[in-house]
């Protein structure tokens, strides 16, 4: 039963992110007490994921690295470069600017094997992108915003490495680890850390909008245009990445989904610690959006016919 109530939990978030957010911008002083453990609330995030990879995911990973390669190539250049383009389109304030682009140099979202696993794509190859575009971004989304960034803000680049090894590669691993070590005792539990990984996303998510509900009103058509723009072309580009390198369909889907969905949670985490609220909202916008984009996808393509996938 228990299983059951935190699946359906995982499972329709983007629900519960848009219901807190609501919460946060009309009462945002109890959100508001949330600030201080914004950096605890997405380590434990990755610490939920972590607890749910198994060793067979590092395996799948060198088993296949042509296509993880591939994805991975392309998540770090569609999304950057397209929220650099789309920043100099529109000639977007440096301090929006900055926050698209910082949203598109980070890696996939967590959330996109949850998204996956809802549209029948390749969720093996949806959690081992997710794995490697984590692991590569303490180097690569500071790496990326410094260098796209860099000439209309100063970019605190080893504050930012250091951020994300601390927030994301530390809990990361140390969620594996008790997997690992703690297989038996774990499985019992094993649907409890995802709904961990989504709670502590909605607190990030509201606290964003309750710090930001005095800019929100003024910049949000900009935000939500340039956020809707980027994602809906980071979906079709990893479509077309797919279908170019003749991917089966189900992967094609995978892509699309992990393309289109950044981990604008980390965006935003980092774009408060180092730059200033405002620099956060495009990361913030982005995660309600990817999030119903990728839902109404993944609830079309669940109900097609499911393709095999070749191993």
């Amino acid at each position: 039963m228990l299983d059951k109530i935190l699946s359906f939990y995982t499972k329709y978030f983007a629900i519960w992110v848009i219901i807190f957010g609501v919460l946060a911008y009309l009462f945002p002083k109890p959100f508001q007490a949330l600030g201080p453990g914004m950096d605890w609330f997405f380590a434990l995030t990755m610490f939920g994921i972590g607890a749910v990879l198994k060793t067979e995911d590092f395996k799948r990973i060198a088993a296949k690295p042509s296509i993880v390669l591939i994805g991975t190539a392309a998540q770090y250049t569609i999304m950057p470069f397209g929220a650099f383009a789309i920043a100099k389109l529109f000639n977007l304030p440096t301090e929006i600017a900055v926050g698209l682009i910082l949203t598109g140099s980070a890696p996939g979202a967590m959330s996109s094997n949850v998204m996956s696993y809802i549209a029948k794509a390749d969720v093996a190859y949806s959690v081992s992108l997710t794995t490697v575009s984590t692991l590569l971004c303490p180097v690569l989304t500071p790496g990326l915003t410094f260098i796209l960034a860099g000439s209309r803000l100063e970019i605190p680049f080893w504050n930012m490495v250091f951020s994300v090894i601390k927030m994301v590669i530390v809990p990361l691993f140390i969620g594996f680890g008790v997997r690992y070590y703690f297989k038996n005792k774990i499985e019992k539990i094993l649907a409890v850390f995802p709904a961990i990984s989504v709670t502590f996303i909605i607190f990030i998510c509201s606290l964003v909008i309750a710090l930001n509900k005095a800019h929100i009103g003024q910049v949000t058509w900009i935000i939500l245009l340039t956020v809707i723009i980027l994602n809906i072309y980071g979906m079709l580009a990893g479509y077309g990445v797919g279908k170019a390198f003749q991917m089966e369909p189900a992967r094609r889907k995978t892509l699309a989904i992990e393309i289109g969905m950044q981990n604008a949670g980390l965006g935003t985490v980092l774009a408060l610690e180092h730059f200033g609220k405002e620099t956060a909202l495009p990361a913030a916008a982005f995660v309600f959006i990817c999030i119903i984009t990728a839902s109404i996808m993944a609830e079309i393509w669940r109900r097609q016919a499911p393709t095999p996938i070749a191993e």
